[in-house]
């Protein structure tokens, strides 16, 4: 440890070529493959909340800190700066991408730049921005009470959806069929805005409902320049609500090379001011055309790079590491099939007791327990993000990728005990 209270790792230290700083790190089911990718590309050193169990392997150095707590971040960042060539900063979490921002432009390094990650972070800012660069929106309104989102969902027309200002996953978001579900959809997004980052909390985005498939861009933005690397097509479920309950990537999409579907992106990232990063880009194909849902100031979560690491041989690590150096990424595909992730849901709120996955069937890659025996799942509005488990499989094609989907899924197993459904305050 040196006099900073910064670890350094057993190889002595970064060498000549600095450090990646790594800002959070996210769950080892999710992001493992992440860091170790980051760390073959370029020394990483994190910033942790505490001390590194799993991720030790793969770091340079680290240090403790509150990454919470963006003054102490950046105080964090400086003092490393001052003993160590800090070349780059990145993170992956939703939570911490603003201050990622911050560090970047405090220590003069390649960035998003704030502006650029406020775009993505604050859906109004970004709904705002994107309708006056006359990029493809739904109707919108900012609204801060439940009597303001049923007039604006009456001037907007239904169905509407009602989502938090600040939130990603999916969390909060909610279908209003009419009048009567606008109130409680209106609580549900507000109530959800709570649990998030402060400048964000309360009111409520309502907006018109697009219809048509959701599909999502990981892509590298260098300069502004914008570099798609592979295309997801996502699969929700639990109406009203829209829980991501599965996504499959295929290599040979051809919307990875669609004008029109890019063109539009890339407007986006233009009118946001965008510079250098990895973004990961939501979008409906609607009947009048491609409409941006929202932009991602990181990798996609859910498993997508990885789904797209295996699917077309892109290593979404290295691309996120050489766009934080501000270096144009390489995008060559090495692997040319389907890959798919399907998530496992319980059929009702429950305490769960053990989950089993499967360890054989037909194209399986992988099958992981998520939720470890004691975890109460509780499915919207009385929470969110509900797995139990996933399993991920390839096919021949996305209809052979979703019929072994379907196979595996129904292969896991779920002991666990039915909980009572919380009665309103």
């Amino acid at each position: 440890m040196d006099d900073n209270g910064a670890h350094i790792g057993a190889d002595g230290g970064p060498g000549t070529d600095g450090v990646l700083l790594l800002i959070g790190c996210g769950m080892r089911k999710y992001r493992e493959y992440l860091l170790a990718g980051a760390a073959a590309a370029h020394p990483v050193w994190l910033f942790t909340g505490e001390e590194p169990d799993w991720q030790a392997p793969y770091l340079t150095g680290h240090t403790v800190v509150d990454v919470m707590d963006r003054a102490a971040v950046l105080a964090a960042a400086r003092e490393l700066a001052a003993d160590v060539p800090v070349r780059a900063t990145l993170s992956w979490d939703e939570t911490l991408i603003v201050t990622t921002a911050h560090v970047a432009e405090a220590l003069g390094l390649p960035g998003a730049g704030v502006d650029g990650v406020e775009g993505c972070r604050d859906k109004f800012r970004s709904r705002r921005l994107l309708t006056e660069a006359g990029v493809a929106q739904p109707r919108f309104a900012y609204v801060d009470t439940a009597e303001e989102a049923l007039t604006a969902a009456a001037e907007i027309g239904y169905p509407v959806v009602v989502k938090p200002r600040g939130m990603g996953a999916s969390i909060g978001v909610v279908l209003a069929a009419d009048a009567d579900e606008v109130a409680g959809a209106f609580r549900t997004a507000d109530e959800a805005s709570q649990i998030g980052a402060v400048p964000y909390r309360s009111g409520a985005l309502v907006e018109e409902y697009l219809d048509g498939p959701e599909i999502s861009i990981d892509a590298a933005v260098v300069d502004g320049e914008y570099h798609p690397m592979f295309v997801a097509r996502k699969q929700v479920g639990l109406f009203p609500y829209f829980e991501e309950i599965g996504h499959h990537v295929a290599a040979d999409d051809p919307l990875r090379t669609d004008e029109t579907l890019l063109g539009m992106v890339r407007a986006a990232h233009r009118a946001i001011g965008y510079r250098h990063g990895i973004t990961h880009t939501e979008v409906k194909l609607t009947a009048r055309g491609p409409v941006i849902v929202e932009i991602n100031g990181r990798l996609g979560g859910d498993l997508i790079p990885r789904l797209g690491q295996l699917a077309t041989g892109i290593d979404p690590a290295r691309a996120a590491v050489r766009a934080a150096l501000g270096l144009r990424p390489d995008f060559t595909d090495t692997e040319h099939r389907t890959v798919g992730i399907r998530f496992g849901y319980p059929p009702e709120d429950c305490e769960v007791r053990s989950v089993l996955p499967p360890t054989e069937a037909e194209g399986l890659l992988a099958a992981e327990a998520i939720a470890e025996p004691g975890t109460e799942l509780r499915l919207p509005p009385n929470g969110y993000l509900a797995r139990h488990s996933y399993v991920v499989v390839t096919g021949a094609d996305p209809a052979e990728t979703d019929a072994r989907l379907d196979a595996a899924a129904a292969l896991v197993r779920l002991d666990a005990r039915p909980l009572a459904v919380p009665v309103p305050a």
